[in-house]
């Protein structure tokens, strides 16, 4: 201890124990439900059962909101040649998210000569691990099928002038 710590010492002569808990004292002054309001209880609980909406889509697994998040911070990234987001773009061919929030994101590039070959799959991988609720996330790169115009979203060919 540092030479400057004081002490307050209290001296005490007596404690008094704590209250001991008693059956009286927990006893309920409600009324006896009769049979009748029991019925009703039960009643409306059953009503709001049946009136219950369905609870939301898992969150891992296809279509559930995380896949959906992890999709969104993808159109995020843009192709540095050509102004569209890589998944209009059509280089995404899947994100898979399991049960324990681990996603799978299966991509490819324009050319295996693309100069962002090397960069683009990482950028993917650090965007798709970001998203909150992923716990991890892995970049498959594949070249079959080789991507395409055909791969691009409408959308990304009307901002591109081919529609």
């Amino acid at each position: 201890m540092s030479e400057g710590t004081k002490f307050t010492v209290e001296e005490v002569d007596n404690v008094e124990p704590p209250k001991r808990a008693r059956v009286e004292d927990a006893v309920d002054d409600t009324p006896v439900e009769t049979m009748s309001e029991k019925v009703e209880r039960k009643r409306d609980y059953l009503e709001g059962f049946l009136q219950k909406k369905p609870e939301s889509a898992a969150v891992g697994g296809p279509g559930g909101e995380l896949q959906q998040a992890v999709i969104d911070a993808l159109k995020e990234i843009y192709d540095p040649e050509i102004p569209v987001n890589i998944y209009d773009l059509g280089l995404i061919y899947g994100v898979e998210v399991d049960d324990e929030a681990g996603v799978i994101v299966t991509m490819t590039l324009t050319t295996p000569h693309c100069p962002v070959a090397e960069s683009m799959p990482g950028e993917v991988e650090l965007r798709a691990a970001s998203v909150p609720g992923v716990r991890d996330a892995e970049v498959n790169l594949v070249w079959d099928p080789p991507w395409g115009p055909d791969k691009m979203t409408d959308e990304a060919r009307l901002e591109l002038g081919m529609l």
